[in-house]
């Protein structure tokens, strides 16, 4: 059942009881306002009264729409509806947002006596409001929460509109399509769906691929986002070279983040924890999945969750995660988490309540945000965050090999230089760049390329600059070796490798290299 349908039977059971006061919570206020008249109009209470106010449109009839009187003020249509309850029985005022329910004033004591005129009459006051209602007000009746629609009744409201402009414009969506579209669209008010996909709509026709416009139209309506900032994706391709262990198992998760699951107890792809040496694309991995998938990418800045105030963490926290259910299907990308979940021993709990808290929603959200979280300093995970089942996979992102680095160094020359690079030079670099981390190769790549800028082109690069360049850089695997080398060891016994497995061809028998890394190519 929807959540729409329990909260008409909800509303159904309390008029029946004749509860003085119904309040029904919601930001939709159109909405509620559809399921009132739906219950209102069933054949048993035609010979009842019902009216409702709105700002608007004043005191009207339900059924008919009919003015009730000219003063349109809230006082108004109050001193209406108290007149009325006392002599006519069974009798509903539904109120539609008015001002501060919340609060201890004077008006929600005049709504609270007014509920009890109702009362005596068999009577009820409906409140329609997306606020608290003012405990003193809200024990003398029942409270029903009217959530935004759920997958089945966004699924209705898409074939119902999409049914409406069949004949009218070319619909190429079959039953799937519009099933990923409702699941596309959870997170979203009914007013926000039809909007949406009254847009594609308009181009003319509804096409295959713009399902997946659904969910990038739908990343438009949220603005100033609570606890998460939207990253802007370039337009440049951004491509994974090596890492084939991590990229065959995104494959696999794309396929299930769009995946019909119903009836199969399965739940979306939870995520993915990639811990390794600083600078080996770990970060751009999220950029990554998130440009190949199509899909919208929030960064959650744990450094912003944190508050000086008691409870004010927490509540950042809730908040946040709350968001990104909302925008979904969506990445979520979580850089260095270790150091937002740092503190777990502080005096306070505040650290531990925060692990709980993220913890219990990658276990029990059944939202489609992926997160792609990336750590560092391995050792400060807390243990928790490893258990199989929360992330769906550990993967360790190790320094480049070989074969990696010269991936690397040719993608950053063409990149940077605006030329192909010579063979032999690019084998001289590999040699030189041991020990480098992408971000490294990167950086050293980019020097050289301002350098054709303000020598005045490719031509006039000497060789020997382009490898003094690398000869000078200083990575941190020599900078801060032990450092590194616990971050390796850690990684090798404890995750996933990303890259190809140890001990392929081309690695001249050295020490275990797993890794790769993602970069921008044109």
């Amino acid at each position: 059942m929807t959540n729409y349908a329990e909260s008409r039977r909800d509303l159904d059971s309390y008029l029946n009881a004749r509860v003085p006061v119904i309040g029904l919570r919601t930001i939709e206020q159109q909405r509620a306002m559809r399921l009132v008249r739906e219950v209102a109009a069933q054949p048993r209470r035609s010979a009842m009264p019902f009216w409702i106010y709105t700002r608007a449109t004043g005191l009207r009839d339900l059924r008919t729409n009919a003015t009730m009187q000219d003063d349109r003020s809230l006082t108004g249509a109050m001193e209406f509806a108290a007149a009325q309850f006392t002599s006519r029985p069974q009798a509903t005022l539904v109120l539609v947002d008015p001002d501060d329910l919340d609060l201890d004033t004077q008006f929600t004591r005049h709504v609270a006596e007014l509920a009890r005129l109702a009362d005596a009459g068999g009577g009820s006051v409906v409140l329609i409001t997306d606020k608290p209602i003012w405990s003193g007000l809200q024990r003398l009746g029942m409270s029903i929460r009217l959530d935004l629609p759920d997958v089945d009744e966004m699924h209705a409201t898409v074939a119902s509109f999409l049914d409406d402009h069949e004949g009218v414009v070319p619909i190429k969506w079959d039953e799937q399509d519009r099933r990923r579209a409702a699941e596309f669209l959870h997170g979203v008010s009914e007013a926000e769906a039809i909007n949406l996909i009254a847009t594609i709509v308009s181009k003319g026709s509804v096409e295959k691929e713009d399902v997946l416009t659904v969910a990038r139209q739908k990343d438009r309506i949220f603005n100033d986002l609570a606890g998460l900032e939207r990253v802007t994706l370039s337009e440049e391709d951004y491509r994974v070279g090596g890492l084939a262990n991590l990229r065959a198992w995104l494959a696999r998760k794309h396929e299930m983040m769009h995946a019909d699951l119903r009836g199969t107890g399965l739940r979306p792809p939870r995520g993915v924890l990639l811990v390794g040496v600083p600078g080996c694309g770990k970060s751009l991995s999220a950029k990554a999945v998130a440009s190949e998938w199509g899909l919208p990418l929030y960064r959650l800045d744990m450094a912003s969750i944190h508050g000086k105030y008691l409870g004010e963490s927490e509540g950042r926290m809730r908040e946040a995660l709350e968001t990104a259910d909302r925008v979904a299907p969506c990445v979520l990308w979580i850089d260095e988490i270790e150091k937002g979940l740092a503190g777990r021993d502080d005096i306070n709990g505040v650290g531990q309540r925060i692990i709980g808290q993220f913890l219990f929603w990658l276990q029990e959200s059944r939202s489609r945000a992926f997160v792609v979280a990336t750590a560092n300093e391995v050792a400060s995970l807390p243990p928790e965050l490893l258990r199989k089942g929360r992330f769906d996979e550990l993967f360790f992102v190790d320094l480049p090999d070989e074969e990696d680095r010269k991936e690397i160094i040719e993608l950053y020359y063409r990149r940077y230089v605006k030329n192909e690079p010579d063979p032999e030079q690019v084998a001289r670099l590999v040699d030189l760049s041991e020990g480098f981390a992408g971000a490294d190769i990167e950086a050293a790549l980019h020097e050289v390329g301002a350098e054709v800028l303000l020598s005045g082109g490719a031509e006039s690069l000497r060789p020997s600059f382009v490898e003094d360049t690398f000869a000078n850089t200083s990575p941190l695997s020599r900078t801060n070796p032990e450092r590194i080398e616990e971050i390796r060891s850690w990684g090798r016994e404890r995750a996933v490798p990303a890259g190809r497995a140890p001990g392929r061809p081309g690695t001249g028998g050295a020490a275990p290299r797993t890794r790769r890394v993602v970069f921008m190519g044109d």
